[in-house]
């Protein structure tokens, strides 16, 4: 007797698609998903957790921003007591992003740590 079984019913469970590049080619890496071709990261959703409980943070042209990006600064920004001030054009490396207000941690050179807001910042 042969038994017949269709591709989908002999497969794993579908993975999403890469939201940022619309990938097929997605894998699970731990609690993360990973895209191979344009190398982007995003969360798994435990059973009940919607897309929208996860918070993200935007640049001010509305890309979104993650751990480690570089991004450069709009705006002259005043430093709290400090005479000088971040100038436009600015490039700050390595940020991390925060929960707050002022939802970017970064180092920036001549100034050191200090927290950014994202609406100041556009994706590098």
């Amino acid at each position: 007797m042969k038994l017949s079984v269709s591709a989908e019913e002999n497969c794993m469970p579908a993975l999403p698609p890469c939201p940022k590049c619309q990938s097929i080619y997605t894998y699970g890496d731990g609690d993360n998903f990973i895209c191979p071709e344009c190398a982007y990261e995003w969360p798994k959703l435990a059973e009940g957790e919607a897309a929208d409980d996860i918070k993200t943070v935007k640049d001010a042209v509305g890309n979104i921003l993650q751990d480690g990006d570089t991004v450069t600064v709009i705006k002259d920004l005043k430093v709290k007591g400090s005479s000088s001030s971040v100038k436009v054009g600015t490039k700050v490396k390595n940020i991390r992003l925060v929960d707050g207000d002022h939802d970017i941690d970064c180092r920036i050179d001549g100034f050191g740590a200090m927290q950014l807001k994202s609406e100041f910042v556009k994706k590098a």
